[in-house]
């Protein structure tokens, strides 16, 4: 019989024999675990068990060998929680078998007593009623005591797919549950914990929240949702309940639930008759437990070029630039300020039949039909760099790079822009005119990056008046001062009539509609400069700093982030102290 024996083979093949060393059971196994009190005598009995453990693994090994068959140590192995649920935990424990791996058409399971034929006949009913090869494994009853004790935080569910299906009807339920936040902090108390799971996401979703953060603490856990851009903390549950918690946000995202000292990263899918919306999940250890985050992917919709916020001057002056055949389009700003949604849109409005895009993504969040997305990994030499050297031999017209982060990344992307294809990417710097030096210093020669860029998109987020409690209100003097400043630099290029004296603003109490915050929703402040022969003057002179290249695309026509904020806080958008607060 060869090690890939499977467990009709086993039955057919392997005579009947003694259980295999250390099957005495849990109750021996729970014997073999003294408490050590610190003592002399508790260090040397714990070192003894250890010796004895070891001895069992060595054991079971021979066995394995003797009868050709494999083995595994499960005593730190991670076991998936969809593993776990091929057999229940009083038919692992009935027969001391436990599932450690699980794929489609093959399960692996770990037996102590592997030659006890009530053990074979159990594992062959169940490869018969599961359809699946069955490959098993010799294992100490240590092992199985280690792995059977995760059925404690795996939710007791029936069915459990990978695409949790929450009907119209339970997200009604769930929304007309709450109308305020105490109401759902309540409420958050009193539902089990598969009900909570499917009542901080019905929250989500009503508040049109991005993240929901549940974080252990040391005596709740709490739980805040992202609102345009601010945490908002929504509730708390008592601390006993995070092993429930986590082990159902873990199973519903394919995380390993054994697993709570490194980061972890999964997805959950929620099937909605309105079709799929993809949730990002990440894991992170912490003093009290872990923190998980959940980024809400929801479906873009057709949001166009005209619907990003963009005015005037630089709207044209883009959409010029990206119909160009080759060169660079870049997006700046930080995390969080809407860069991947500015490309995205790009993309959609080239993606054609004719039109070859290939894009590298950590991690690809949206999906998008008919562009090939491809998904960095680092951990396996799957870079930026080496990944885009890859996809321009398969013939893109346009290429996308997540982030340009060092020099062989920029250096491959330039190449790209410089032989005739269109390269859309972002880069960590505060301005537009920051994304020249920051270049510059990662090493990247101005002689290649000069005739390569086309346009440099710099952008933030700011959050738009509740369009139900907005009201007239006038400017302080200090917001009037900052509003004179600013708009006295406004490009006459620009073709852009300004009066502080004509401008209407305003403000918004909150109301029940935007729960009381004043705002609801986002949109983008821009700032666009495109490659000019004054500014392709300064890079290749190579002495030049960001106030010099800000300086020039003023000059040339460009509006700042903060100009474009004052100016749809005229038109009823934002506030002026919305505005300031982002754009300083």
């Amino acid at each position: 019989m060869g090690a890939t024996a499977n467990i009709s083979d086993l039955m057919k093949k392997a005579p009947a024999a003694p259980a295999a060393p250390g099957s005495a059971g849990t109750a021996s196994a729970a014997a073999a675990h003294p408490v050590n009190d610190g003592s002399a005598s508790g260090k040397l009995q714990e070192k003894m068990v250890e010796i004895s453990n070891e001895k069992k693994e060595q054991d079971a090994q021979a066995l394995a060998t003797q009868y050709k068959l494999r083995y595994m140590d499960l005593r730190k192995f991670p076991v998936p929680p969809e593993a776990l649920q091929l057999i229940s935990e009083a038919d692992a424990r009935k027969f001391q078998v436990v599932p450690f791996f699980a794929e489609e058409q093959e399960a692996r399971i770990g037996a102590v007593s592997i030659l006890d034929k009530n053990v074979q006949a159990f594992l062959a009913a169940l490869a018969k009623e599961k359809k699946f090869k069955l490959i098993p494994y010799v294992i100490t009853d240590e092992s199985f005591n280690k792995a059977a004790m995760l059925y404690a935080a795996l939710p007791k569910l029936i069915n459990v797919s990978r695409d949790v299906t929450i009907s119209e009807a339970d997200l009604k339920k769930f929304e007309t549950l709450f109308n305020s936040l105490p109401e759902l902090s309540a409420k958050m108390k009193e539902v089990n914990t598969t009900d909570f799971v499917a009542l901080i996401f019905s929250a989500a979703f009503k508040m049109n929240a991005s993240d929901i953060h549940v974080e252990a603490e040391e005596n709740k856990i709490i739980v805040r949702l992202r609102l345009d851009g601010f945490l908002h903390e929504i509730g708390d549950i008592p601390h006993e309940s995070w092993k429930k918690v986590i082990g159902r946000i873990k199973l519903l995202s394919g995380l390993k639930i054994n697993i709570d000292d490194k980061p972890q990263d999964g997805r959950i899918t929620l099937v909605l008759a309105m079709g799929k919306i993809d949730i990002r999940v990440s894991t992170i250890p912490t003093s009290f437990g872990e923190s998980v985050v959940m980024r809400i992917l929801k479906p873009q919709g057709n949001v166009g070029i005209d619907d990003l916020g963009i005015r005037g001057f630089a709207l044209a002056a883009l959409k010029h630039e990206i119909d160009r055949p080759n060169g660079m389009v870049i997006t700046t700003g930080p995390t969080g300020s809407g860069k991947t949604t500015t490309l995205y849109t790009i993309l959609k409005k080239k993606n054609s039949p004719g039109v070859k895009i290939i894009t590298l993504e950590d991690p690809v969040e949206y999906k998008l039909e008919g562009v090939n997305q491809s998904q960095i990994d680092a951990s396996k030499g799957y870079t930026f760099a080496d990944a885009l050297k890859s996809i321009l031999r398969q013939d893109p017209d346009i290429c996308m790079v997540g982030e340009i982060r060092d020099l062989p990344t920029a250096e491959v992307a330039i190449q790209a822009a410089l032989t005739g294809h269109l390269l859309l990417s972002t880069i960590h710097t505060n301005s537009a005119a920051g994304a020249i030096p920051r270049f510059l210093s990662m090493g990247v020669k101005p002689f290649l990056l000069a005739p390569a860029l086309n346009a440099i998109i710099g952008q933030r987020l700011i959050r738009k008046l509740c369009v139900d409690c907005k009201k007239e209100a006038p400017l302080t003097p200090e917001e009037q001062a900052k509003v004179t400043k600013v708009m006295t630099g406004l490009a006459p290029k620009a073709n852009i009539i300004f009066s502080l004296e004509s401008a209407k603003f305003f403000t918004a109490p909150g109301c029940e509609k935007c729960k009381g915050l004043g705002f609801k929703g986002r949109i983008g402040i821009y700032e666009i400069f495109t490659m000019s022969p004054a500014i392709e003057k300064l890079i290749l002179g190579g002495q030049m700093s960001e106030y010099d290249i800000q300086a020039q695309a003023i000059a040339d026509g460009m509006i700042t982030m903060a100009q474009d904020g004052i100016l749809k806080a005229a038109e009823g958008q934002s506030s002026v102290s919305e505005v300031f607060r982002v754009s300083e």
